[in-house]
């Protein structure tokens, strides 16, 4: 009979441990660096819960024409400038090349807009490649090594522009 009581213990244990456990929410931003995470595609009803997990910027990365149903640039900013976050907008083109200019934009909106900083299109994965040309290419930015361990502890490869990181790093301006 110890036996069995036992094992009833040890069940219902497991199932208490068990009904505790969540689920990560895969819609959940994706910290890169304290100052920059990655999202998956948000909406105008989003902005103020963004706000409220403490992001003071929001990077739309997601171009006008690619989903009818989403809000447009102008709505995203209207409702980001109205929950007093900062704003800005680097599309990416899906299934093209990333333009030459996305991480020298991104360089841009990183220096002069208040952090942190939420980056979002419709998978979080482009924005954080993105964002490592664009560390790479920062004055007194990451190492090659730690930029490739940001996007990779938010779940996803940069190993395919390890070439392009350790170029960018060699041509990094001087830290003033």
């Amino acid at each position: 009979m110890t036996g069995k009581i036992r094992w009833a213990a040890l069940a219902l244990a497991i199932a208490a441990v068990a009904a505790c456990h969540v689920a990560p929410d895969p819609n959940a931003p994706r910290q890169l660096t304290k100052d920059v995470s990655v999202s998956t595609q948000i909406t105008v009803d989003d902005v103020k819960a963004i706000r409220d997990k403490g992001f003071r910027t929001i990077v739309n990365m997601r171009p006008d024409d690619e989903a009818p149903e989403h809000a447009k640039y102008p709505e995203m900013q209207t409702a980001a400038q109205a929950a007093g976050l900062g704003y800005g907008y680097i599309p990416l083109k899906k299934g093209k090349p990333m333009p030459a200019t996305a991480p020298e934009a991104l360089v841009s909106v990183l220096t002069r807009m208040p952090k942190p900083v939420l980056l979002f299109e419709e998978t979080p994965e482009r924005p954080a490649k993105v964002w490592a040309l664009a560390e790479a290419s920062r004055a007194g930015g990451l190492d090659a090594d730690a930029i490739l361990a940001a996007v990779k502890s938010a779940g996803f490869s940069a190993d395919d522009l390890a070439p392009q990181i350790a170029k960018r790093i060699a041509a990094r301006p001087p830290k003033h």
